[in-house]
């Protein structure tokens, strides 16, 4: 698919078939979000992949209220084969910019303008979402449910210095059932209305 038509095509998919998803695309998906940019090259991110049906399961059961009533929207993203929890790691960061190379001889976060850890995290997790529409899948990115974080790091382990940054569901897309989403409801801002050449307003 050309590069153009993967970004046009990308749409967040909250439905999926009942058919398993080939490993290899979720391998490719992976290798391609650690090409994503970062901070210092500090590559402070890690990805826990579930494409088993019992750690779906466990995963649904640890990150969400009430699997056995769910919402259509929740209900819709469970059908998803494969979930990926993209993480991020701020000591990473810290220590990577307290090295010689860097110039600074501390950890202190209020150096930071803004948590890179975070947004680094953030675009990996889009190259996974632009190789699922690549590979003609779908998939879609949530967040995590406030105060279910830490039942979501016992459940699988996630060291208390890697932090959830959301949530992704990939699988072969079914026409969704539930409550549309935004961009049924609300058009796409034109790209000439949020560009802002030479000065804002310009």
């Amino acid at each position: 698919m050309e590069f153009q038509d993967v970004v046009r095509r990308r749409r967040m998919v909250r439905r999926y078939a009942d058919r398993p998803v080939d490993a290899a695309i979720v391998d490719r998906a992976l290798e391609n979000a650690t090409h994503a940019p970062s901070a210092g090259f500090s590559q402070g991110w890690a990805f826990l992949r579930l494409d088993t049906p019992e750690d779906v399961r466990r995963f649904w059961a640890a990150s969400s209220d009430d699997i056995e009533h769910p919402s259509a929207w929740l209900a819709g993203l469970m059908t998803a084969p494969v979930v990926i929890v993209p993480c991020s790691s701020k000591a990473a960061y810290l220590e990577r910019y307290a090295q010689p190379d860097k110039g600074w001889t501390d950890r202190a976060e209020p150096r930071w303008s803004m948590p890179y850890w975070h947004m680094d995290a953030a675009m990996a997790s889009l190259l996974i979402l632009q190789t699922a529409t690549d590979a003609g899948l779908g998939a879609c990115f949530f967040g995590t449910v406030r105060g279910r974080e830490q039942q979501l790091r016992e459940a699988f382990d996630i060291p208390e210095d890697y932090d959830p940054v959301g949530v992704i569901t990939i699988g072969h897309r079914q026409p969704d059932t539930g409550s549309a989403g935004s961009p049924a409801r609300r058009p796409r801002t034109p790209w000439t209305e949020v560009v802002h050449r030479g000065r804002w307003g310009h």
